[in-house]
């Protein structure tokens, strides 16, 4: 592709050279020479490992080379070796040497993951971004090459400008955070307010407690699935938003004589591996042994007891032994101190706990867009970077 552009023009071969060398087979046997495993697409990053599933063709990879993996160049797998001796990597991977007199290695690094390097290197490829990437096309592709102070002076304002983004990605993320607890903060409040105003039962004393039933195992047994009665687990229970409105297997009437089916509106908590997640049922439902269901007596709200249990959940957590799995049982459930109030204050507790919970789930909505925002902030800004646009308060010249 013939770039028409102010700033000077060079084939990579002119600034890299690919780094021939293989690797000693008992060094890499021995696990004294790192492995690269792959290269983060969005980072640019290598990862390593210290084994190898096989030592014939490697490549070596020294510090401060240029590495680029064949196979996913275009999607942004280009790294620069950070490491502080020499490792090896699979003939899917290609290195090179960087003339650091005629060009700077993160100038190189920068440009050849933007867009603009990715469409040029894809329009040299003759099946697109599945063509594996080899040194010789690599090395034949021409890109922009101003003088080595120029390409300094772009690396710098770059980083500068992603040091911005990186502040603003850690702000972002504490806001995120700081307002997925607040309706944890209010639930501690309240329910520490409702424990000291109104009177302490315990649980079995105000609800009836199930455990669910399925005695088969394996638990995943064929035989057992694609009826009509409805069947889940506790990855259901965790994805709700207070309600259980999804089920994805369903169990036959073989199964259903092994399980335990409960009526809409059951309250149901998760008291083994993911400890404390609870929901309500939308549809009447078989659950099995890992899942207890609550039905509150009269007097007691069901969406009350939702918030009151997960206001719960770490301690319930906490309380879990630490076994192959974490578990708790009937027993620890049975016994949990829990405040009554009148039915009218329950009912404004939950009402006040879904409202807040509405505001927070519109502002974590708001978050991804920002997330979204936030992540195309590089692409783009590496863009106007090589198109020239960055620099042209300072007389840059126009690439395009």
């Amino acid at each position: 592709m013939k770039m028409q552009i102010s700033w000077p023009t060079a084939k990579l071969e002119t600034v890299l050279t690919e780094r021939k060398g293989k690797p000693d087979p008992r060094m890499i046997d021995s696990g004294e020479m790192p492995i690269v495993a792959k290269i983060g697409f969005s980072s640019g990053k290598i990862e390593l490992r210290d084994q190898n599933i096989t030592r014939t063709n490697m490549i070596l990879v020294e510090p401060r080379d240029l590495v680029v993996s064949g196979i996913n160049a275009a999607k942004g797998a280009i790294a620069i070796y950070n490491g502080d001796r020499t490792a090896a990597a699979t003939i899917h991977f290609s290195s090179y040497v960087v003339n650091s007199e005629k060009a700077d290695p993160l100038y190189l690094w920068y440009f050849m993951r933007s867009d603009i390097f990715r469409r040029i290197l894809i329009s040299h490829l003759p099946n697109g971004i599945k063509t594996e990437v080899k040194p010789r096309r690599l090395l034949s592709i021409e890109i922009p090459l101003p003088d080595i102070e120029e390409q300094r002076r772009i690396v710098r304002k770059v980083e500068s400008l992603i040091g911005d983004i990186e502040k603003l990605q850690e702000l972002k993320t504490k806001v995120t955070m700081e307002v997925e607890n607040l309706v944890a903060a209010a639930r501690g409040k309240l329910f520490r307010q409702a424990a000291e105003k109104g009177d302490n039962f315990r649980l079995d004393e105000l609800t009836s407690l199930e455990r669910g039933k399925f005695s088969y195992r394996p638990r995943n047994e064929k035989r057992f699935f694609g009826g009509k009665h409805p069947w889940i687990q506790i990855g259901e229970i965790e994805a709700s938003n207070k309600f259980i409105t999804a089920y994805s297997q369903t169990l036959n009437d073989d199964g259903l004589a092994i399980s335990r089916k409960f009526p809409k509106g059951t309250l149901l908590i998760s008291i083994a591996a993911t400890i404390g997640a609870v929901g309500i049922l939308d549809f009447d439902c078989c659950v099995p042994d890992s899942i207890v269901a609550i039905t509150p007596k009269e007097g007691i709200d069901s969406e009350y007891l939702y918030h009151y249990l997960l206001y719960l959940r770490m301690y319930l957590e906490r309380v879990a032994p630490e076994f192959a799995q974490k578990n708790i049982n009937l027993k620890i459930l049975a016994k949990l101190p829990t405040p009554k109030l009148p039915v009218a204050e329950q009912r404004k507790i939950v009402s006040y706990l879904d409202t807040l919970q509405e505001i927070v789930d519109k502002l974590l909505r708001i978050q991804a867009e920002i997330e979204k925002d936030i992540a195309g902030l590089v692409p783009s800004l590496l863009d106007k970077a090589f198109s020239g646009e960055l620099l042209q308060s300072n007389n840059a010249p126009k690439v395009f």
